[in-house]
């Protein structure tokens, strides 16, 4: 069987009502939304009422109540007396028991004599009083959470069955142990506990009250389209008054005098959860407990929203004080102690979901995290759930919470993030205004880009010779229409669609690629190199731009008519250059001969004359 209360988590927002509400701490949030933990969950469907977006609900047995309904045996309807509270609507309890019957139910009882044979097992036990106090275990939540929360106080627990369970034994031993049985509530626990009861105590489906108007919306049935019928017997006295405070005593006259009475009653959240803590702690506390958690089933998960708790009370009492007029107490009587004999006992067991408490180092850095250092920071508003910020930090400990439960932490990283957010638009406003200065430096420096080209482009389409530039790849960057020309129709053809042969490759147009290739792998120019394009002798020079890159080539056609010319001027110019220099050359060494020959003859006129001195003076001795 699915869980019993579960969350959508398409509707949920995180608002985190439910967590706050729960009794049981059975909420968490996982994944960006709320989930609740079976184990822990005590089935009150406080979350459910509390739920502003509807993203909690109670399963849904309407089906299963519609295969019992479609068999073969008999079925028997339980209706809580909270109904005289919830159909306030329907103009006659008599028009609301043909409405039932109209589903396809055999039988339909008052569960108000179930309560009446219950009330009396309690007198008995608190009577029959030897020093033990009990907490009444009619509410199924109030069970739950004493097996799960205090189970200490298991032992505590009255043995008695809730009403609906007594009334089913009734169905039983009346109308055969075949009979199915359904039980009409405004109690979404009743659903799992049901399940707990089995022979004579079997519920077979619960249903609370707004699955029952569905029903009714979905077969068309209104108070208009059925005739009167009454419940089926047996007939329940006081046990009407049950949905309501201190109803359950009422209906067996249980002494309720407050110098007198031994028996502390009370309903809610808050006084439930306290009256049980003071129940285990306070020694002076020597009563017996007879609870409820919701305000009174008049205001039960199961039942409509938007309720008014006081008309509802006030429903309940002039629906009984209605049914009392003409009551035949002696059947009832009779009938009441027809049943003495069920059993109507039953036992609890511990079911302990209580939570390892954590070391105080562990508290202490979870509330320096939540910047609650200081212990007046620690006293709580009561938002996330827990009566101080302490607690919130044990339960923060336990994998109960998060941080973002906690509204003053929520708050605090909201201004830090909304500081942050407005430093960050700040910086955001300055970027912006960067950016748009780059744009228009941008556009400016392009619209001089596009100028340079056009420029460069113009100037290369001045050049007779061919210039082509191209890439690392040997794909051409820029072309000038005299290298075109020289490549042919094909090329002009291709030139027309993309100016200067952009992006094509240069070995696809020229035998000479290799040149290109040379220069871009070694860095070093080649000049004046003669080779071929098609017909035409050509003069290629080959430099570099960026090193390993972009490189550059001249491309002169020898066969052009100005080139030939200029070629012959510039060739002739070399030759007369080379000339000269070799004239140079000789006049040079010619001169070194003659300068060397002078030197040799003045040296020796020099001996010469120094001889011819020496004969003079010899001759004159």
């Amino acid at each position: 069987m699915s869980q019993l209360i579960h969350v959508d988590p398409e509707k949920c927002n995180l608002s985190l009502t439910c967590i706050r509400v729960c009794p049981a701490k059975a909420i968490r949030i996982v994944e960006k939304h709320a989930e609740i933990m079976p184990a822990r969950c005590i089935g009150c469907g406080h979350c459910v009422t509390m739920c502003a977006q509807d993203a909690i609900e109670i399963r849904d047995e309407k089906q299963r109540v519609r295969n019992i309904l479609d068999g073969d045996t008999p079925v028997a309807a339980i209706c809580d007396p909270t109904i005289s509270a919830e159909f306030v609507d329907i103009s006659d309890y008599r028009k609301f028991v043909g409405m039932i019957r109209a589903l396809g139910f055999t039988y339909v009882m008052e569960g108000a004599f179930g309560v009446d044979l219950v009330s009396f097992r309690y007198r008995e036990l608190l009577y029959n009083f030897q020093g033990k106090y009990y907490i009444s275990t009619n509410c199924p939540p109030v069970a739950n959470h004493v097996e799960r929360y205090h189970p200490e106080l298991v032992e505590n627990l009255a043995p008695i069955v809730p009403p609906y369970v007594a009334m089913a034994k009734v169905i039983h031993r009346m109308y055969g142990t075949d009979t199915k049985v359904v039980y009409i509530t405004a109690c979404a626990a009743a659903k799992d506990d049901a399940r707990f009861f089995k022979e004579d105590g079997k519920t077979d489906a619960v249903l609370t009250f707004l699955e029952l108007r569905e029903m009714f919306g979905e077969h068309h049935i209104t108070e208009n389209s059925v005739k009167f019928s009454d419940f089926d017997p047996p007939i329940g006295r006081k046990g009407g008054l049950f949905p309501i405070n201190r109803g359950m005593l009422q209906a067996v006259d249980i002494n309720q005098d407050l110098l007198s009475a031994s028996i502390i009653m009370t309903e809610g959240r808050t006084n439930f959860l306290q009256s049980l803590q003071e129940f285990k702690t306070e020694i002076g506390l020597q009563q017996h407990l007879d609870l409820f958690y919701c305000e009174g089933c008049i205001m039960g998960p199961g039942t409509s929203p938007g309720g008014k708790k006081f008309y509802r009370r006030s429903q309940v009492i002039k629906y009984v004080n209605k049914r009392l007029k003409d009551f035949d107490y002696e059947t009832w009587q009779k009938q009441i102690e027809s049943f003495s004999d069920l059993d109507l006992s039953r036992s609890f067991k511990e079911h302990d979901q209580r939570l390892p408490y954590p070391a105080e180092n562990e508290i202490q850095r979870v509330l320096h995290e939540m910047g609650k250092e200081k212990v007046e920071d620690q006293l709580g508003c009561g938002a996330c759930g827990y009566p101080s910020c302490r607690e919130f930090a044990v339960a923060y400990c336990q994998g109960l919470t998060n941080y973002e439960m906690c509204y003053t932490y929520t708050i605090h990283k909201m201004h830090t993030y909304i500081g942050k957010l407005n430093a960050t638009n700040e910086k955001l406003k300055k970027t912006k205004e960067a950016l748009k200065q780059s744009e228009e430096k941008a556009r400016e420096e392009e619209k001089l880009a596009r100028l340079a080209a056009e420029t460069t482009t113009a100037m290369l389409n001045k050049i007779r010779a061919g210039v082509v530039i191209v890439d690392e790849n040997l794909r051409i960057i820029e072309s000038n229409n005299s290298f075109v020309d020289m490549l042919g129709d094909d090329a002009r053809q291709i030139n027309e669609t993309i100016p200067g042969l952009n992006g094509a490759e240069l070995a696809s147009l020229v035998p000479f690629p290799k040149l290109f290739a040379s220069v871009l792998q070694s860095g070093q120019d080649l000049l004046n190199r003669d080779t071929t394009i098609g017909d035409s002798v050509v003069n290629v020079s080959v430099f570099t731009i960026e090193k390993n890159r972009i490189v550059g080539g001249i491309i002169r056609d020898l066969t052009a008519p100005e080139v030939r010319k200029e070629e012959v001027v510039t060739r002739a110019r070399e030759v007369i250059r080379e000339n000269l220099e070799t004239v140079q050359q000789i006049a040079f060494l010619l001169g070194e001969s003659a300068s060397k020959t002078e030197k040799i003859l003045t040296s020796i006129i020099e001996a010469q004359k120094l001889g011819s001195s020496d004969d003079t003076g010899i001759n004159n001795k």
